[in-house]
């Protein structure tokens, strides 16, 4: 089944050159194109698209809001001439971030990324996986919360700390990725670190002693942690 896709952008030229390459690439369907980014949101809530191709600098509203206002979220690829919105851009998790001129070998780069997501989401749906879905460098990974110990912000990336397997760094902020874990496992303890509850083994003073005898801090924001893990453990 082809990904129905929309493409949003006030310029004639860059529509016409998602068309082309659009037409170019198996299993993508091209349902509508907008010059107007107000159209084409309400397009996009009356129907069910599967990708956004989306530019961010338009003159009516800025494609970032575009995203942020959509209930239900297709997935999301921006195209745009500014860089420094990338950040912002995988915020609102979307699948690449395409910087213009685009080629056509990034752009099906970014596609093959938005089918490969598709399968996974859709097998995560049917399996009822418990597991974390995210974006390392060019793959998509799939990271079982049974595995993952803890997650430490690095600035703009989070680093996620498995079990028996090397930390994955992923562009995320420790916020957005909290909202992808399921709240009964994981807490966040400092703004820099989010622990999952069964690795910690024990308590002293601030700070948190886990399985693998690391330590991480408590701040004074996430006190009420620590009682939380003492009734979790029934002490």
């Amino acid at each position: 089944m082809p990904l129905k896709c929309v493409a949003i952008d006030d310029e004639p030229l860059a529509l016409q050159l998602i068309r082309e390459y659009v037409s170019r690439v198996d299993g993508l369907q091209l349902v509508q194109t907008f010059e107007d980014a107000v159209a084409g949101s309400e397009f996009i809530r009356n129907n069910e698209i599967d990708l956004l191709l989306i530019d961010i600098n338009m003159p009516d509203v800025n494609g970032l809001a575009v995203v942020r206002a959509l209930e239900k979220k297709p997935m999301i690829i921006f195209t745009t001439a500014y860089r420094q919105f990338a950040f912002e851009g995988f915020e609102l998790d979307a699948v690449d971030y395409l910087v213009k001129p685009i080629s056509f070998e990034r752009f099906s780069r970014a596609v093959r990324k938005a089918r490969e997501f598709d399968q996974y989401r859709r097998r995560a749906l049917s399996d009822a996986d418990d597991s974390l879905f995210v974006y390392a460098g060019y793959q998509l990974l799939k990271i079982p919360f049974a595995s993952i110990r803890y997650l430490e912000s690095m600035e703009d990336y989070v680093r996620i700390h498995r079990e028996n397997d090397k930390p994955v760094l992923t562009l995320m902020t420790l916020k957005a990725i909290l909202e992808k874990l399921p709240a009964d496992r994981f807490r966040r303890i400092h703004r820099s670190y989010i622990v999952a509850f069964d690795q910690i083994s024990g308590i002293q003073g601030r700070k948190l002693r886990l399985m693998s005898g690391e330590e991480l801090p408590v701040s004074d924001s996430y006190t009420n942690v620590v009682d939380e893990w003492k009734r979790y453990r029934n002490l």
